[in-house]
Parts: C-alpha cells; structure tokens; sequence
C-alpha cells in the first residue's frame, strides 16, 4: 500500500526558527534575531492576547459563533455581504477553498516565478497541472498585465501576488483590472494580499462588485502578527459565494483563531504601529545594507548579496536569521524581514560584516 505518486509534488520550505538554529549552534534562543519568515515583531496586538486568554475555557465549543462574528466584521470592513467572506486556516486554507471549487481534473493554473510555493501545490493537490509566468531580475520583477498575459493561454486560475514574496513588487490597479478583462471568462484571478496592509496600493477588494472572475485573498498572519494561529480569508464576488458551504473545512478556523483576529480586527493602533515599523525598516535596510535591494510594499526586502547561502549560514551564525531564497530560485539573494529597530540595526551590522568577511576571502570561524 503506497500513496499516489507525488513525484511532480514539491515540500515548502520554511523560514528557520529561532528555537530550530539555536538547538544547532548551542545557543539560547534569545541571542538570535529571527528575520526569515516575515513575521510582525511587534508580536499580536494586546487586544488579540486578551482574547485568546478569554477563549481558552471555550474551545471544547466548535467555533460555530466566532466564526460567524468574525466573517460578519470583515464583510462590514470591506463593505461585503457576510457570503463574500470566505474565513479560513490562513489563507493557504482560501487558496485550497478555491482550488477545490474551481479545479477539475487536468484543469492548469498559471503562476508566478519566482513565487510562493503553495500556489503549485494546492493546483496539483486537486489534479490541477501547472504554468509559471517569470518576474525577472533584469527587470526588477516588474509586475505587469502584459507580462502575465504573455504566458497565458487560457488558465483556470491566474496568481498574482502583490506585494509579490519574496521580491516586493507590486501589480498596480490598472494593471489588475487590465488582466480582469483580457483573460478567458471562465479563468479566474486570485489576487494574493498577504502583505496588503503594508502597501500604499488600494485592495483589490472593492473590484469585485465590477469583476465577478476575481478572488481575493488576506491573511492575520503578517501585519496582526497571528501567524501562530493560522487565520486567513478569501473575499470573492457575491454571484459564487455560496460555494463556500459545498468546499469548505468544517470548522478549520479555530475558536482561538476567530476571536483574536476580531480582537486584532479592532486594534488599528497595533497595525498602524507595525505598519510604520516595516516603513522605516524598508528604508533602512536600503540606504545602509552594502548590497543591492529592491523596492518593496511588504514587511521584507530582498537583497543580492552573492552567495546567498553562505551569507544566511555565517549571519545566523552570528546572531540573525535571514532567508536564503535559493529555494525560490534566487541563490545569490536573501529575503530579511522587517524588524523592530533596533533588530533592524543589528542585521544591517551583521549582515555588512558578512558581506565583507566574504568578499574579501576571511574564513568563517
């Protein structure tokens, strides 16, 4: 007895913890400052805490309420109806939810690369096959229509991540919309705003009362720094809102998870916070980092820094934890995060002192 083949199946590849890397160089986890996996520095909103605090007596109940209260709350911030709102496991869980209510058999998506891992997977997990469109170096992974549309040849389902991980590149407005009325009318675009709230660009939210081939995808895990609950939505046109009852989970997103993103959801003060931390951050990183960035509209920069493997592997060493985005198919760049400042100003340390040390041939101790 065997599993089916899932030899065209690729494993995602996180960020390393801190916990993970501390056990491997004998260290306590505390002298390590973790930038891999873009997560909010400022930790979960107080509000958010309390609210987990008060659930933890509950969550023998299923989450039938929370869930409820919750997807209402984000259909009256978005101005959508309560069917619009599809809540879910982060929003991986929403790319599956439409990978399942859009994806028959043979049925190929369209992604980008380099990109987020999941995308492919979930496609090939319902059978779907898959095709990458290219965000290029050369041109500073520009997002455009036209650059999508180049690739497309009738997809089910088209991926555009904006801010795009790991790069930061943003699709603008016109450009979304310009795909919207270009592809086949039976392919549907997934917009991903994982990163939205740290972007100056508009969600792409409020076309769907105009566009009813468009899902759009957020998730609590980043700028409400929930990742550890794995809380996410998908916000879809009214005309196929029902199909979330006939594909979805029962009861993915927990009770914990719907009432410390509500919580989250009222705290604008904490958003604002790690919003204007990742600002300064980007900024930072690039008028001090002796490397090449790019700009981003996320709470990460992507830096060419030559070898990036060896770049990540000597910097955690000393302290910081970057990713090596080798597995995005970008071995001389690492991805680090937005820190608070002052780890912000020790990776900026850190990682000059490794750029140098390598360059000029020194040993790593």
């Amino acid at each position: 007895m065997r599993p089916r083949d899932l030899s065209a199946h690729q494993a995602y590849v996180p960020g390393r913890g801190a916990e993970e890397v501390a056990r491997e160089l004998g260290m306590d986890p505390d002298e390590l400052t973790k930038l891999s996996s873009n997560e909010n520095p400022h930790g979960p909103s107080p509000d958010a805490v309390a609210a987990i605090e008060d659930a933890a007596p509950e969550v023998h109940v299923y989450p039938k309420s929370s869930h409820t209260d919750l997807t209402d709350a984000l259909a009256e911030r978005w101005d959508l109806t309560s069917e619009q709102v599809w809540v879910s496991a982060g929003a991986d869980g929403a790319l599956d939810y439409l990978s399942r209510a859009f994806l028959e058999p043979g049925d190929r998506v369209l992604t980008p690369e380099p990109g987020f891992a999941y995308y492919p997977m979930s496609a090939r997990y319902h059978h779907g096959e898959v095709a990458e469109y290219d965000l290029s170096k050369a041109d500073d992974f520009a997002q455009t229509s036209e650059g999508v549309l180049d690739a497309y040849d009738g997809e089910r389902i088209v991926y555009v991540t904006t801010p795009h991980n790991p790069t930061g590149s943003e699709m603008h407005r016109s450009d979304i919309v310009d795909l919207l009325e270009s592809v086949d009318d039976e392919t549907l675009v997934v917009v991903d705003e994982a990163y939205g709230e740290y972007s100056e660009e508009p969600s792409s939210i409020d076309l769907l009362s105009e566009h009813d081939n468009l899902a759009v995808t957020r998730t609590f895990s980043k700028a409400f720094g929930l990742a550890g609950l794995r809380i996410g939505y998908a916000a879809v046109p009214e005309s196929w809102a029902d199909a979330y009852a006939r594909v979805n989970t029962p009861f993915a997103a927990s009770e914990v998870a719907c009432r410390a993103a509500l919580a989250a959801l009222g705290d604008e003060a904490h958003v604002e916070t790690s919003v204007e931390t990742a600002e300064w951050a980007r900024e930072y990183y690039r008028e001090e980092l002796d490397a090449e960035t790019w700009p981003s509209g996320a709470n990460f920069v992507l830096a060419e820094v030559g070898d990036a493997s060896a770049v990540a592997e000597a910097a955690q060493k000393r302290g910081v934890i970057v990713r090596d985005t080798s597995s995005f198919g970008l071995p001389e760049c690492v991805r680090v995060s937005c820190g608070t400042r002052e780890e912000t100003t020790r990776a900026v340390e850190v990682l000059n002192e490794v750029i140098a040390d390598l360059d000029a041939g020194v040993p790593e101790a």
